[in-house]
């Protein structure tokens, strides 16, 4: 049997259909920020792949050609075009393979997207941190998420290196796992909001046995928008320091939201120390008191949520037990960004705690 000779395209025919792309890109630029730029750097991408696939996959082959093709595409385009983006092209290309494969033309049918399909509301920049994640169902996570809630490329940022994903992922099982990366993050029930640990280094506050709780609230206030893309969607500001008078005793409520998804108040108490069973018997007079007379037709049962630095998780179910464990929550609270090794080692922790048999020998 005769063997089909492959005969390799010489660089320079590569290099001419990459231009043809770039300079494609650039007139289309007035319909859309993101949208050509994006699909230049996939269909690059892709030529780098498919000329690699020529029967010469060898490495040496492979970086000369990336190199030199930084070279030439730096000397017409700038420095956009930098041997470390042309190598982000290439793995843009090898991650999404099918981005641009249902699209006719340019064009995109927003109805039918599903992710690993191109979207015009994500820039290049968001594609670019996107490629960091290494998993598939978290970079659909992501993906999904950037697009609901319009993030900015700085904001996808900051939600993969607090590790979003895990941290929602914590209490989920198989199928809750698939959910996240089909559908994002879908509310249904009060665990589906609460995270733990709450990452909270966009207050600038130093870690300090001195911090007391009216700074860490005042903080909290002045940078209420990012407060508000930690705690996750469907939260809404109400007050800060409610009063309530009970028999001529007044007590304070740090802060005060609503839940527009679970139709319910949800009332956070702040500590900069380790939780104590007395810092749960106060919320619980709190939610008490909202159920009994803050509640109107239409309002689901009232949550609580503690943020502390430090919790004793069997303290915390001895003392709200079963039925309440369901309405009231304690989560610490992170003053930095771990890293991710971190952040890691507490999701670890949050899982031993969750899977830990009780006194009758049942896993919570």
């Amino acid at each position: 049997m005769k063997r089909k000779t492959v005969i390799a395209r010489p660089p320079s025919f590569m290099y001419e259909r990459i231009r043809k792309i770039l300079d494609s890109a650039r007139s289309n630029v007035a319909r859309s920020v993101n949208t050509p730029q994006v699909i230049a750097n996939w269909l690059i991408g892709r030529e780098i792949v498919e000329e690699e696939q020529k029967g010469r996959r060898r490495a040496k082959y492979g970086e000369g050609l990336i190199r030199d093709l930084a070279i030439r595409l730096q000397a017409d385009y700038g420095a956009g075009y930098s041997l470390a983006n042309v190598k982000f092209f290439r793995k843009f290309y090898l991650e999404y393979p099918r981005l641009c494969s249902e699209a006719k033309g340019y064009a995109l049918r927003s109805l039918s997207w599903q992710p690993g399909l191109l979207h015009p509301t994500l820039s290049w920049t968001h594609y670019r941190t996107l490629l960091r994640v290494d998993t598939n169902n978290a970079r659909s996570f992501y993906e999904i998420e950037a697009i609901k809630n319009s993030w900015s490329a700085r904001e996808l940022e900051r939600q993969i290196n607090s590790l979003l994903y895990e941290r929602l992922a914590l209490s989920k099982d198989k199928k809750g796992l698939m959910r996240l990366a089909t559908k994002g993050q879908v509310v249904q029930k009060p665990v589906d909001v609460f995270k733990d640990p709450v990452v909270m280094e966009f207050l600038g506050l130093p870690e300090s046995p001195k911090l007391v709780e009216s700074d860490l609230e005042q903080a909290l206030i002045d940078n209420l928008q990012f407060f508000l893309l930690e705690l996750g969607k469907g939260f809404a500001f109400v007050a800060r320091q409610e009063r309530l008078t009970l028999d001529g005793d007044h007590f304070y409520i740090d802060l005060v939201f609503y839940h527009t998804i679970l139709k319910c108040y949800v009332l956070i108490d702040l500590k900069t120390g380790k939780l104590t069973h007395q810092d749960l018997g106060q919320l619980q007079l709190y939610v008490n008191y909202y159920d009994r007379e803050r509640r109107t037709e239409g309002d689901n049962p009232t949550l609580g949520l503690i943020l502390c630095t430090d919790k004793n998780d069997t303290v915390v179910r001895y003392t709200l037990g079963p039925d309440q464990q369901k309405t009231i929550f304690a989560s610490r609270y992170k003053l930095h960004l771990p890293s991710e090794a971190e952040l890691r080692a507490e999701l670890r922790r949050e899982v031993r705690m969750l899977s830990a048999p009780t006194k009758t020998g049942k896993v919570k």
